[in-house]
């Protein structure tokens, strides 16, 4: 998914696509429907399933929509400055088959996305969060892990990404209950300086980067997935916990 020249960029990093005239501008924005979401009456087509949750400004989702127009994409995060952003960027790149929408992640997998819905799940750098109840306030919990195992078709893909070297260490554990996963030490082949600003950022500070992609099982594996009650790395988490 080649990344092709941007003619407008964010803290100088550059965006996916390039602006056309304004005959051609779409609108991508969304408000969230409530109740099971409907791609087709959306899309006004079947075809397969991408979903960025937490997608911030939108790099990596126009990106994706750009170079995979057979594919539908859904972008949403909880804040609206950076929907409102992303959905300014696709519409301005004439881009028909993405939606953006401000919305919580668990509630849309729980009560949006139906069962055996989903082809891809793409999660960029979930918040770690390092207070004393970070715990009860993480993404990828076991019962969201199932619940995306749950959602996804056959075969569907799990990709998850972050530079936060605690979070890395217990995904590679808790992800395997429901998907085979393959760890990526390089960069991604379709963005080598990478797909999200976030990304970029990062390694342009010289942290560490990983990334994996997973396939969902056809029957989860017998074994427990602890709670996301990790260190993150921060002497404040470690001290407010007494360790």
């Amino acid at each position: 998914m080649p990344a092709r020249h941007s003619n407008d960029s964010e803290f100088g990093i550059p965006f996916p696509g390039r602006e056309v005239s304004r005959e051609r501008w779409t609108t991508t924005g969304m408000r969230d429907p409530g109740g099971a979401f409907d791609w087709a009456a959306t899309f006004g087509r079947e075809s397969t399933r991408v979903v960025d949750l937490g997608c911030g400004n939108g790099r990596y989702l126009i990106g994706s929509a750009l170079a995979r127009p057979d594919r539908d994409h859904v972008g949403m995060d909880v804040v609206q400055v950076a929907i409102d952003y992303a959905a300014q960027r696709a519409n301005r790149r004439g881009v028909a088959n993405v939606r953006f929408v401000v919305g919580d992640a668990v509630k849309w997998m729980e009560e949006r996305f139906a069962t055996n819905s989903l082809d891809e799940v793409h999660i960029y750098h979930p918040q770690p969060y390092y207070e004393a109840d970070a715990p009860n306030r993480r993404l990828l919990t076991p019962a969201f892990l199932e619940r995306t195992w749950t959602v996804m078709r056959p075969g569907g893909l799990l990709v998850l990404q972050t530079d936060n070297k605690a979070y890395w260490t217990y995904l590679v554990g808790a992800v395997q209950k429901h998907f085979e996963t393959e760890r990526l030490p390089a960069t991604w082949p379709d963005a080598t300086r990478g797909r999200t600003r976030r990304e970029i950022q990062a390694r342009e500070k010289g942290l560490q980067v990983w990334r994996m992609e997973a396939r969902r099982r056809e029957v989860p594996l017998a074994i427990a997935v602890p709670a996301p009650d990790f260190d993150a790395n921060r002497p404040k988490f470690r001290k407010r916990r007494g360790k």
